[in-house]
């Protein structure tokens, strides 16, 4: 049959266009579609069809095949020599291939609709399959787009090159949001529905508040903390389970965050409703009893009886935790039933021991944690230790027959450059020495006046007679002359040395006091020292004196 090469032509590029779907895609699903629809309407899903289409010459064929044998024994699959034969356009033999041409206007109406729906099967998976190719990526990850359209129903959002739906379903409780809003979506998946394939996304899955939590809290992000399980019932309540890969960082304390700052941020992306979604942080154990008390948090807890084989657990809580442990509407319950894979029973305490029920209580499991977690401790720091034993054998990494450099010693060897160094050192301490017991002694020169002027004011507190009150005034004037002269001195002398250091300055500087001034000074002192003691006339004195 021939046809209109330029529509098909055109309409492959259509498909091409809006679809994505590559024009070769589309020519083997109809292929495929028209083999299955023609097998249908022959009655036999093993008859031996075929479809050749060649957009090149413009021709579209569909035919039946049939074996050429001699003795004819499915009339389907097998036709005789002389029935193939009475064809005189060709020659047949046995072993042939036998075809039977049908013409395509000649197709049944029920023929086409089948054509017609399996050919839009084959579409809706090609569709999938370059969507899934082109978001593969980016499956089980966050997304973020703007909302084209929203109603009761759900939200249209566009994320880009695509658009998707969001149902109400996947949304969060009451949330709402309005056009040209940005929010973030979770791509679960790439399926088919009645509008083709699509991308499935939802702001209420486990896996959306998962992801949310490594987006917010880095020790998830990097790996050191990990979510084992996660239960949720969105904008209600939920539970998150999780582990640290380093014995020295608080797992459900990190996720927490200094006075709830990380949990919070987490809870502030949880929909924009009225109410907000709570989160129970559990540090996972491999303790099942351990765990499965911990889920149910923040009701206390007492004890627990185990069924492993069963996936069942009894737990005992006080008698003012049971409303806690069920939770508004059984939530609490529900959630911790979910995290754990166990079905729990619970009971008050009360009605435990009225029943005489045995269980490990939370003391003993806790006890028993401990000491788990004692020996990882134990474990990890020993890995981390630094191997300090026998160095003698080959350590790992290093090639057979290594040797270690051995420790060497060097003697000690002189040579006269070091004796040259030793004789200047010697010399220079020589050098050095005299100086400091000259200024030991300048140092020490006025300490040893001073305790002659205290023997002094002694004396004359304890002095009754005359002759012995003369003779102390008489040795007190002397040290009065010689301390001041002595002071002036080392006046002089400290001046003396500040002119020596102006001298050896760099730059010129002028001097307190000039030669005429210094020279006065001396003449001063030496007269002072120069008062001999028969100037004072002590008669005058003697009035102040009682006579024995």
């Amino acid at each position: 049959m021939a046809i209109n090469v330029n529509e098909i032509n055109a309409a492959l590029e259509a498909i091409e266009v809006n679809k994505g779907i590559s024009r070769d895609v589309v020519l083997t699903a109809l292929k495929e579609s028209m083999m299955k629809a023609f097998r249908k309407s022959l009655g036999a899903d093993d008859a031996l069809v075929g479809v050749d289409i060649d957009l090149d010459k413009g021709v579209f064929e569909m035919y039946q095949i049939k074996n050429v044998v001699e003795d004819v024994q499915d009339d389907l699959l097998e036709i005789s020599v002389e029935d193939a034969n009475e064809d005189k356009a060709k020659s047949y033999k046995v072993g042939d291939e036998y075809r039977i041409y049908v013409p395509i206007e000649e197709l049944r109406k029920a023929m086409v609709i089948t054509i017609k729906s399996l050919l839009k099967q084959k579409f809706a998976e090609a569709e999938k399959e370059v969507l899934r190719e082109q978001f593969k990526d980016k499956i089980n990850t966050l997304i973020t787009g703007r909302v084209e359209q929203y109603d009761e129903r759900g939200a249209t959002v566009n994320i880009g090159k695509a658009s998707v739906y969001l149902t109400r379903k996947e949304m969060i409780k009451d949330e709402k949001f309005a056009l040209g809003d940005t929010i973030k979506l979770f791509v679960e998946d790439v399926a088919t529905g009645p509008r083709g394939a699509h991308i499935v996304v939802s702001r209420s899955s486990e896996g959306f508040l998962k992801a949310i939590m490594t987006e917010e809290i880095h020790d998830i992000y990097d790996g050191t903390i990990e979510i084992v399980s996660v239960a949720r019932e969105a904008g209600e309540r939920s539970k998150v389970a999780v582990t640290s890969k380093d014995i020295n960082v608080d797992p459900a304390g990190a996720c927490i965050g200094p006075n709830g700052t990380r949990i919070q941020k987490v809870v502030s992306q949880l929909g924009n409703g009225a109410s907000k979604e709570k989160i129970d942080i559990i540090t996972y154990k491999d303790n099942v009893g351990l765990y499965i008390m911990e889920s149910l948090k923040p009701a206390q807890v007492v004890g627990v009886k185990v069924d492993s084989e069963k996936k069942a657990a009894l737990v005992v809580v006080k008698d003012d935790s049971l409303s806690l442990a069920i939770g508004r509407k059984g939530v609490n319950a529900r959630l911790a039933v979910k995290l754990t894979g166990y079905h729990i029973d619970i009971k008050v305490e009360s009605e435990a021991e009225a029943e005489g029920l045995e269980y490990q209580t939370f003391e003993e499991l806790s006890a028993l944690d401990m000491q788990e977690h004692a020996l990882k401790v134990a474990e990890a720091q020993k890995q981390s230790l630094v191997y300090q034993g026998d160095y003698s054998g080959a350590l790992p990494g290093l090639p057979e027959g290594y040797v270690a450099p051995q420790e060497r010693t060097y003697e000690a060897e002189s040579n006269d450059f070091d004796e040259t160094l030793e004789e200047v050192a010697e010399s220079e301490e020589l050098k050095v020495a005299p100086k400091e017991e000259e200024k030991v002694e300048e140092v020490a020169e006025p300490v040893e006046e001073a305790p002659v002027k205290e023997e002094a004011t002694t004396s004359v507190m304890t002095t009754t007679t005359l002759e012995d009150l003369e003779k102390s005034l008489e040795d007190s004037s002397k040290n009065n002359k010689k301390s001041t002269s002595s002071k002036r001195k080392k006046k002089a002398e400290e001046e003396k040395e500040e002119e020596k250091v102006v001298k050896h300055a760099d730059t010129p500087r002028m001097s307190i006091y000039t030669e005429e001034e210094l020279k006065e000074m001396e003449a001063e002192e030496e007269a002072e020292e120069e008062i001999e003691e028969d100037d004072i006339d002590y008669d005058e004195y003697d009035q102040y004196y009682d006579e024995d």
